[in-house]
C-alpha cells in the first residue's frame, strides 16, 4: 500500500471543494483511495462558528453530540455514533473561529465520488473522509473514518478458520479506520498543509454501495460499556 499525502494552499471558508481537488489532483488511477480531512469538508460546507464568549463552545458541544460530560481536559461527547472529544468541534487552523464537523460525511463522499469519477473515467475507486481522534488509556490522536464511499467499510473473518483450524468468533478488522489512521498519519496534524492524500493499492474491497453503519456497534454491546455508565445525557 502507498500513500501520497498532497500539499495545498490553505483552504478557505466556502471554497469550492470539487475543484480544490481537481486543482491538485491530475489523474486517479483505478483501485484508489482519495482521502480527505473533515476540515475542509466542513469549510466548504461553512460549518464554522464564531467565538462570541466562553460559552461559545460548550453550548455548541452539547447542541451537536447525542451525550456530553466535562472532563478534566475536553468534553467526552458521542456524536454520529461514535466517542470523540468536544463533539469533533476544532479550535486549530480555524483562525479564530471554531470549526464543525461536516454535516453528512458519508453523503458528502459519494457525492465526490460520483464526480470525480466522471472527471478522471475511472470505475473501481473510493472517497474517504477523516479526522481524528483519541483512544482510551492511549496518548496521542489517530485518524478515524467520519465518512466513505465506493469500499467496505469492515472484513469479516467470522466463521473462517485461523492459522490452526479453529474457528473465528468475533474478529472483523475496521478497514476505513485503519486507512484513516494510516493516512492521517502522512497527513500531518500542524501546519503541513496536506488535507488531501491518495491511497493505492489498499486491501479493500471496492463497492458501489456502503452501509453507514456497518462499523458502529450499539452501545449495549460494546466492551466499553461500563465506561459508558458515567456519561449523562446533555440537558436539552
Amino acid at each position: 500500500m502507498h500513500i501520497n499525502p498532497i500539499k495545498t494552499h490553505i483552504f478557505k471558508e466556502g471554497e469550492n471543494l470539487l475543484a480544490f481537488i481537481k486543482k491538485y489532483i491530475k489523474k486517479i488511477p483505478e483501485n484508489s483511495v482519495l482521502v480527505v480531512t473533515s476540515k475542509i469538508v466542513a469549510l466548504s460546507e461553512n460549518r464554522t462558528a464564531p467565538i462570541k464568549n466562553s460559552r461559545t463552545k460548550p453550548d455548541l458541544i452539547r447542541k451537536e453530540s447525542e451525550m456530553a460530560i466535562r472532563t478534566k481536559h475536553v468534553w467526552l461527547t458521542i456524536k454520529d455514533g461514535m466517542m470523540m472529544a468536544s463533539a469533533g468541534i476544532d479550535e486549530s487552523n480555524a483562525n479564530g473561529k471554531l470549526i464543525l464537523l461536516p454535516k453528512d460525511s458519508f453523503k458528502t463522499a459519494r457525492r465526490l465520488r460520483d464526480a470525480l469519477r466522471r472527471c478522471y473515467k475511472i470505475k473501481n475507486w473510493g472517497v474517504l473522509i477523516t479526522d481524528s481522534r483519541t483512544i482510551p488509556l492511549r496518548l496521542g490522536v489517530t485518524g478515524v473514518a467520519l465518512g466513505y464511499a465506493g469500499f467496505r467499510g469492515l472484513k469479516d473473518y467470522r466463521g473462517t478458520k485461523d492459522i490452526f483450524g479453529r474457528r473465528f468468533r468475533f474478529a472483523q478488522t475496521n478497514i476505513a479506520d485503519g486507512l484513516a489512521t494510516a493516512a492521517v498519519l502522512t497527513m500531518g496534524e500542524g501546519n503541513e498543509k496536506k488535507p488531501l492524500a491518495l491511497i493505492q493499492n489498499a486491501p479493500v474491497k471496492f463497492a458501489e454501495k456502503v452501509n453507514r453503519r456497518e462499523c458502529s456497534i450499539n452501545i449495549q454491546e460494546d466492551m466499553y460499556k461500563p465506561l459508558f455508565s458515567r456519561l449523562r445525557k446533555k440537558r436539552e
